[in-house]
């Protein structure tokens, strides 16, 4: 009895998948900053839950929104951090 598992994890499941509607493009930030870290890191998709196809694109999109500025590399470029030198 002691070892009797007290939750059952939910199963995890495309976001992309499930509604076909939900663009996948590098325009929406907003959707693409749910798969990023606030670092700036590429969330895994054992993480997420997005099936590889899916990742891969969104991986592509991420890549391309950084290019054009939409969405930041690393904290260190974001501007609402404060650099040592400025403090």
């Amino acid at each position: 009895m002691a070892f009797r598992k007290r939750f059952a994890p939910r199963r995890k499941f495309c976001r992309f998948c499930a509604d076909k509607d939900l663009p996948l493009d590098y325009k929406r930030a907003d959707i693409l900053r749910d798969f990023v870290t606030e670092r700036g890191k590429i969330i895994a998709r054992r993480i997420t839950g997005t099936c590889a196809h899916h990742q891969r694109l969104l991986t592509r999109e991420i890549k391309r929104a950084r290019q054009m500025a939409l969405l930041i590399y690393t904290a260190t470029h974001d501007s609402s951090v404060k650099k040592k030198s400025m403090i």
